[in-house]
C-alpha cells in the first residue's frame, strides 16, 4: 500500500478526521509535520500509548516528520478522567516521570534523517507565561459554552464530584501546544486516542482562529477486545512498558493468552507484518486454531519492540524451560522469578520432602496422591522425574537458591519458594 491513509484505515486506525479529503492531499504531497502528546502522569507509559506510537512510526516510515511531545506542564495537571479529579504530583516527580518516558518513546522513533523526530516538552513555552498573559494571548479565544459541550467535561459536570477549574483548563493547554507546535516546527496534524477529541479540536480551533490556517487532527479508536473489556488490563492492573512495572515475561504472556477473535484486529494495530502475513495468520487461526501461531508471533514481535531480542528469547526459553523443553537452570533468576511469579506456590527448605510440597503448592490432594504420581511417573522437579516417595529437595534444586518448579504430568505447575 502506497497511500499511508488507506493502510491506517486498513489496520483500523482512523476513528475520526477533521476533513479526510484534505488531510490524504496533505499526506501525499508531504512531508507533514505531527505531533503526538504523552502526559507524565506515572512513571511508565502502558501498552494503550502504544497504539500512538506505532501510528507515529508508520507515519515516519512514509516520510512524514514526527514531534514527540511529552508534557512537562500538562503532566503537572493531568488530562480529566471519566469519574474523579486526578492526584496532581510535585514538579520533581513530574520531571523525573518526563525523562523516563522520553527514554521509553525513544527507541520508537528515528532521530536522525531527512523526517528525524524531535522531542518536545510543552513546560519549554508555558513555564514562564504568566496568569494574565495566558488568559489574554491564549483564554480569549476559547468560548465557556464549546468548552463546557466537550464530553469528558460534560460527563465530570453531571458527576458527583463535578471538575475544577484546574482541569477544565485542560483543553486550553492543549491547544496552545498545536498552536506553538505549528509556529515553531510548522505541525499541522496532532494523532490522539479517540477520547482525545475534543481536545484536539481546541487546537485546530486555535490556529484558525490566530493564524487563519486550517490544520488537521485525527483519532485513533480505542482498541477492546471482542466482548467489549478494554485491551491492555491484565490481573495486575495496567500492562506497563516499564520491565519493573511488567516483567517481559508477563509482557509475553499477555499477548500469547489473546483470543482468537481479537488476535487479527491486534496484529494489524501492534505489529508491522504485512498484510499477506496477517492474512497467513488469520487463516491459520481458521484451520489450526491450538497452534496459537498468530499470538506467538503477536507476542513475539510486541516483546521484541518493547524489551528487545535478547527479552523475547529468554521470556521464550523460559515458557518452553516451565514445560519439559529446556533446561531451567539456564534461565537467568529474574526471568525464572517472573516466569513462576503467577504459579501456585508453597514454601519449602532443603532436605524438605517432595510430597509435602506437592501436596502444600495444591499440585495433588493428599500426600497418597502425591505418592501415587510419583510411582506412576508423573511427578517432576524442575524437569527431572521424582522416582522415590522419600525424596528430599537437595540445595541444587534451589535455582538461584529461591525457586523450584514442581509439574504434575505435562502442563500442571507450581513453584516452591524457598524459605
Amino acid at each position: 500500500m502506497t497511500d499511508i491513509l488507506d493502510e491506517l484505515h486498513w489496520r483500523g486506525l482512523v476513528a475520526q478526521t477533521t476533513d479526510e479529503a484534505a488531510l490524504r492531499s496533505a499526506l501525499a504531497e508531504g512531508p507533514v509535520t505531527y505531533y503526538v502528546g504523552f502526559d507524565p502522569t506515572a512513571q511508565s507509559l502502558h501498552v494503550g500509548h502504544m497504539v500512538q506510537l506505532l501510528t507515529m512510526r508508520r507515519l515516519q516510515l512514509a516520510g512524514h516528520r514526527p514531534l514527540a511531545l511529552v508534557g512537562g506542564a500538562t503532566g503537572l495537571i493531568g488530562d480529566p478522567r471519566p469519574t474523579t479529579e486526578r492526584s496532581m504530583q510535585s514538579r520533581d516527580v513530574v520531571a523525573g516521570w518526563v525523562e523516563r518516558i522520553r527514554a521509553q518513546i525513544q527507541p520508537f522513533l528515528e532521530f536522525e534523517g531527512p523526517v528525524a523526530a524531535r522531542m518536545v516538552n510543552n513546560l519549554d513555552w508555558t513555564g514562564a507565561m504568566s496568569a494574565v498573559d495566558f488568559l489574554r494571548d491564549v483564554g480569549k479565544h476559547f468560548r465557556v459554552g464549546t468548552m463546557l459541550s466537550k464530553d469528558i467535561v460534560a460527563r465530570r459536570l453531571r458527576s458527583d464530584e463535578g471538575i475544577s477549574y484546574t482541569e477544565f483548563s485542560y483543553q486550553v493547554l492543549q491547544g496552545m501546544d498545536f498552536r506553538e507546535l505549528y509556529e515553531r516546527h510548522g505541525c499541522t496534524l496532532q494523532l490522539g486516542g479517540n477520547d482525545q477529541w475534543g481536545n484536539l479540536l481546541s487546537g485546530v480551533e486555535l490556529i484558525r482562529k490566530t493564524d487563519g490556517t486550517a490544520v488537521h487532527a485525527m483519532t485513533t479508536p480505542l482498541i477492546t477486545k471482542a466482548d467489549g473489556s478494554k485491551m491492555g488490563k491484565s490481573e495486575g492492573g495496567a500492562l506497563w512498558l516499564d520491565p519493573e512495572l511488567t516483567s517481559p515475561y508477563a509482557f509475553y504472556q499477555y499477548w500469547v493468552n489473546t483470543a482468537d477473535a481479537d488476535v487479527v484486529k491486534y496484529l494489524k494495530v501492534f505489529t508491522f507484518r504485512t498484510r499477506e502475513e496477517i492474512e497467513a495468520l488469520e487463516l491459520a487461526v481458521a484451520e489450526r486454531p491450538f497452534a496459537r501461531e498468530a499470538q506467538r508471533a503477536l507476542a513475539g514481535d510486541l516483546t521484541t519492540l518493547v524489551h528487545g531480542q535478547g527479552a523475547t528469547d529468554a521470556v521464550v526459553a523460559a515458557s518452553q524451560a516451565l514445560f519439559g523443553k529446556g533446561e531451567l537452570g539456564a534461565l537467568d533468576a529474574g526471568t525464572l522469578g517472573s516466569a513462576v511469579a503467577e504459579l501456585p506456590s508453597t514454601s519449602a527448605r532443603a532436605g524438605d520432602l517432595v510430597v509435602d510440597a506437592f501436596v502444600g503448592s495444591g499440585l495433588v490432594a493428599s500426600k497418597a496422591a502425591a505418592r501415587r504420581a510419583i510411582a506412576e511417573g508423573g511427578a517432576y522437579v524442575n524437569n527431572v522425574k521424582v522416582t522415590s516417595e522419600e525424596a528430599v529437595f537437595e540445595p541444587t534444586d534451589l535455582l538461584h537458591g529461591r525457586h523450584a518448579v514442581l509439574r504434575r504430568g505435562k502442563r500442571t505447575l507450581a513453584v516452591v519458594v524457598a524459605d
